[in-house]
């Protein structure tokens, strides 16, 4: 599936302005920080054995999973745009 460079825009153009921090960092991750994992790779290493932090158990406790639409309400977000 191609997106245009208008459909993103027109995504930005209506973020809440809380919102925005958030979504460069994301954006900014996915072009420019991020480098897909080998997964293959990943599987065949051993487990670490560094105990989570406290931080990490709060965030782990509080995941929440939500639907897309809840998410798009959530930010205020028009529902009709799709994944």
């Amino acid at each position: 599936m191609s997106i245009s460079n208008n459909d993103l825009f027109k995504l930005v153009n209506i973020l809440p302005e809380e919102t925005k921090q958030s979504a460069y960092d994301f954006l900014r991750f996915l072009a420019i920080d991020h480098a897909r994992p080998d997964w293959d790779e990943i599987m065949k290493m051993e487990p670490d054995d560094i105990p989570l932090s406290a931080e990490e158990e709060k965030q782990l406790k509080n995941i929440d999973v939500v639907s897309w639409e809840e998410a798009m309400n959530e930010l205020d977000l028009p529902t009709d745009i799709k994944p």
